[in-house]
């Protein structure tokens, strides 16, 4: 009877690692659908894949380099540069990248605030607000940018450098340079309107 009973026991110790390892599993399917819903949620563009050698003492050392523009078209980008053995893994650690360094891009009546002018490296870089129905008009890698950014209606011109990494660079320097303009607060205006209210009272 005991060797009955310690069978049993292990089979049960058995069925207890299984219910974990079920456990474990269920973990990792949560990992999965959240990436793929941040998959959904940012689209991506590769702006600019090469192969980079490094020259050390044992040899030349191969990598790639990956340049990815991701975003949601509703305001909110970003880019990331990396490196990596194969081109996959030079990819996804450039998304990484670009989900750490987001940026919110403001949109005011389908275009941009105001006009902005920005430099990086020998890369200059000229947005300005377009009115309803012109469209994106830019080229290269700052239309990309734009595209993802989600800015229906805007003008650009790049002068300078060809460069796609700096041109991206550029472009989102300009972009982080935009801010709101605040309109006029209802208390800066009531004290212009009070002496018409007065008129208005004594001729009644």
């Amino acid at each position: 009877m005991e060797q009955q009973s310690k069978q049993f026991g292990g089979n049960d110790r058995r069925k207890g690692q299984g219910g974990q390892g079920a456990s474990r599993g269920g973990r990792g399917g949560g990992r999965g659908d959240r990436r793929e819903r941040e998959e959904r949620e940012f689209a991506q563009e590769i702006i600019d894949l090469a192969r980079v050698t490094r020259v050390t003492k044992g040899g030349k050392r191969m990598r790639f380099r990956a340049c990815v523009v991701i975003g949601d078209k509703k305001g909110r980008v970003g880019f990331g540069v990396a490196k990596g053995a194969d081109v996959t893994f030079s990819v996804n650690k450039a998304v990484n990248q670009a989900k750490k360094h987001m940026i919110t891009v403001p949109i005011i009546n389908e275009t941009i605030p105001h006009r902005v002018d920005a430099k990086f490296a020998s890369a200059v870089l000229l947005l300005k607000p377009a009115p309803k129905g012109s469209g994106i008009i830019a080229g290269g890698a700052t239309r990309v940018v734009l595209q993802m950014a989600g800015v229906p209606n805007i003008v650009s011109k790049m002068l300078g450098s060809n460069n796609k990494i700096n041109n991206v660079k550029a472009t989102f320097k300009a972009l982080e340079m935009l801010r709101v303009r605040r309109e006029k607060s209802m208390v800066a205006i009531a004290p212009e309107a009070s002496p018409v209210e007065s008129k208005t009272d004594s001729a009644i």
